[in-house]
């Protein structure tokens, strides 16, 4: 079972990984506007296009990596507190009751949006040139696509905490910002073991 969520896991990295080059990109498009449009009086007709597309390419695709590496925001004041059981429990409850069904309604949605918008040959209207947007559309259904298998992951792991009161392992390559502050006070002259936070177990 560790080997299949491993392998998930692989596969929203990957996609995660692969889409976060938009960043480069939308970097490099608005740096060369304002250079042509400041610099040289003769500013783009695709710019602005090209610019919300690439952000949202990168917001929407990095969705499962997000959530794969457990990164998404949330209050967790109360939730840290709770014992790795009602942690469990609490997770599974939301991802059946809000997530997937919230996942099903986006696949479902734009795949309507996608489809449409290749049958009308849709182009932005926001610029001259007009750009085609159907190719950026149907990353809408993919994107949920990918949410929905990391989900799949995430609820199975839900229930195996639950079973045995320990977290199964996670790949990490981010790390939290809170684990880098208090590894900082550790190593602090002086400091105090008793600093240390507690973390979820692992299997």
């Amino acid at each position: 079972m560790q080997r299949f969520l491993f392998f998930i896991d692989g596969v929203s990295t990957a996609v995660g990984k692969l889409f976060a080059w938009c960043i480069v990109i939308l970097t490099g498009v608005v740096c060369y506007e304002v250079f042509v449009r400041y610099a040289l009086g003769r500013p783009t007709t695709w710019a602005y296009d090209m610019s919300y597309i690439m952000y949202g390419t990168l917001f929407i695709m990095a969705g499962a990596y997000a959530l794969a590496r457990n990164s998404h925001v949330r209050a967790d004041i109360v939730y840290r507190l709770l014992s790795v059981r009602a942690q469990a429990g609490l997770d599974l409850v939301l991802y059946l009751v809000f997530f997937f069904p919230g996942i099903i309604a986006l696949v479902y949605s734009g795949y309507g949006f996608a489809r449409l918008s290749w049958m009308i040959n849709e182009h932005s209207t926001f610029s001259p040139n007009g750009p085609p947007l159907y190719h950026f559309k149907t990353l809408i259904p993919l994107a949920g696509a990918f949410l929905f298998l990391q989900g799949l992951a995430e609820t199975i792991r839900a229930i195996i905490a639950l079973r045995t009161g320990a977290w199964p392992r996670r790949p990490h390559d981010v790390e939290e910002l809170e684990a880098q502050i208090l590894a900082k006070v550790q190593e602090a002259p002086g400091a105090q073991a008793d600093t240390e936070m507690p973390e979820k177990k692992t299997l």
